[in-house]
């Protein structure tokens, strides 16, 4: 395992923070574009790879790809939960001017935001834990966090019957308390007491009574990086919606006439949750207990490693639920499937316990969706590109790249030597993948051209792209760092130089 190295940070630690808020900001804000549990995935995937890469680089791969995996997975959970209506109460003109209200929306999107990515830092935790958690021992987890779910959506989120006017005792969307005198208000049901008592239970289970240091830590990282962040993307959505009046004279106007507000607090959010995700790894670095490449392998485990292929099949049953989810309407698929926890048991097993799984899941199954979903957008809902030409370009190629990455990364976790500094290369095609799809289904925004509401956030992405692109190229152009045995005295903590 990987030596203590004591409280002694690395001068590098501001780089990790800026290139995990960038690739927070980055995903976050090309997620606006996809939408749900699979967009949120973006920044799941860019944050965990910068974090994983710039703090534990002399891990052994696997270990280090199956945490990148669990981040990247977790970051799309909280995906279920409804928050347009809870904006709304911060912006929307009938409640212009009622401060309770704007507060009460902002204390929503607080625990919105705190309970979306306080599971990505537990489950990033989990992954970086010096324990490994089996499969056996996922897939208990992973079931009761579902069960936990449903109970906690029945404790806080019931009673709502909106024909009659009944809706939860805390409740964060349209209400007939703000908006007395409306007739076509729609509430939508909530689920975040269900996310908060799942939350709280895995916290309680990992963190405190199988004492797991890191674990509980990162997720009160992560429940605090997602607590400021919404709101505080939400904050200048807001002012600008309170002060339009401000926002009718020059220059003030010219500005607002190409400023996606929405888009810009989407972007807010994944900034400052990466950042201060970061922030807390850093902090904790010391208990990230990965094994060390080059360190005895120990053989599998029959309560840890699935057979051979098992992995593959969870994986493939579940990419097939959420594409049918995604593009088909079966309601029993789609009524089940379409909770992130319930959605996520099947590829945490296969994570937690595969040699292939983890690698699969962070590069082709995270860029299916999105690569997909440009191409209904750009060929069949705008036409702007012929179908053939639309699959081959933004379907067929990013695929084909991320699959070929997978493989070379996953003929190299059989070298127990390989380190995590491979992982460089993922973060490389990743950041092009998904700042490119995002870019096309812009319209190619470029500064040159007329500006429109599309281009400053088009602009903001290539900048934090440009960021991740130095950090993984700085790592690729250096020589693979050295082993370290468990008998060496040097830490393995060192950053990348």
């Amino acid at each position: 395992m990987m030596p203590d190295q004591g409280s002694k940070l690395d001068s590098h630690w501001w780089l990790t923070v800026l290139a995990a808020a960038a690739a927070g900001g980055m995903g976050w804000g090309i997620r606006g574009q996809y939408g749900h549990e699979t967009g949120a995935m973006i920044a799941g995937v860019l944050v965990s790879l910068v974090l994983v890469l710039r703090l534990a680089p002399h891990a052994s791969l696997l270990p280090a790809a199956r945490a990148v995996a669990l981040g990247t997975l977790a970051m799309g959970f909280g995906g279920s939960m409804t928050y347009g209506q809870t904006i709304g109460l911060t912006q929307n003109t009938p409640v212009l001017g009622n401060v309770p209200a704007l507060l009460w929306g902002m204390l929503g999107l607080a625990t919105k935001g705190g309970l979306w990515i306080g599971f990505a830092g537990l489950f990033l935790g989990i992954g970086l834990s010096s324990r490994r958690t089996g499969w056996r021992e996922m897939a208990g987890l992973a079931v009761t966090l579902v069960g936990l779910f449903f109970v906690g959506i029945w404790l806080f989120n019931t009673p709502f019957d909106p024909t009659s006017r009944t809706l939860p005792a805390i409740y964060f969307s349209a209400d007939w308390h703000w908006e007395p005198d409306a007739e076509n208000l729609k509430p939508r049901p909530e689920v975040w007491g269900g996310m908060l008592l799942a939350l709280l239970g895995a916290w309680l289970w990992m963190g405190v009574v199988r004492r797991d240091p890191l674990v509980r830590q990162l997720t009160l990282w992560g429940v605090l990086g997602g607590a400021l962040g919404f709101p505080a993307g939400q904050s200048l959505q807001a002012f600008h919606a309170w002060n339009r009046d401000w926002f009718a004279v020059e220059p003030w106007a010219s500005m607002d006439s190409v400023m996606n507000w929405w888009n810009w607090m989407e972007t807010t959010f994944g900034t400052v949750m990466g950042g201060v995700l970061a922030v807390g790894l850093v902090r904790n670095r010391d208990l990230i207990g990965l094994p060390v490449a080059g360190s005895p392998t120990k053989p599998p485990s029959r309560t840890s490693d699935l057979a051979s292929g098992i992995d593959l099949v969870l994986i493939a049953v579940h990419v097939t639920l959420v594409m049918v989810c995604e593009y088909a309407e079966m309601p029993l698929i789609n009524q089940g499937y379409d909770h992130g926890l319930v959605a996520g048991v099947l590829p945490l097993v296969a994570i937690a316990g595969g040699r292939c799984a983890p690698f699969l899941l962070f590069l082709p199954v995270t860029v299916l969706p999105i690569a997909t979903k440009t191409v209904m957008q750009l060929a069949f809902g705008e036409a702007v590109i012929d179908p053939v030409l639309g699959w081959l370009v933004y379907a067929g190629l990013p695929l084909l790249v991320a699959f070929g990455v997978a493989a070379q990364l996953i003929v190299r976790s059989r070298d127990s030597a390989a380190s995590s500094w491979w992982l460089a290369l993922p973060l490389l095609t990743q950041t092009l993948t998904f700042c490119g799809l995002n870019f096309a289904f812009f319209h190619y925004p470029w500064p040159w051209l007329s500006w429109t509401g599309r281009t400053p956030n088009a602009m903001a992405f290539l900048l934090a792209s440009l960021i991740l692109l130095f950090v993984a190229i700085r790592a690729l152009i250096q020589r693979p760092p050295d082993p370290i045995l468990d008998s060496r005295p040097a830490s393995s903590h060192d950053e990348l130089p």
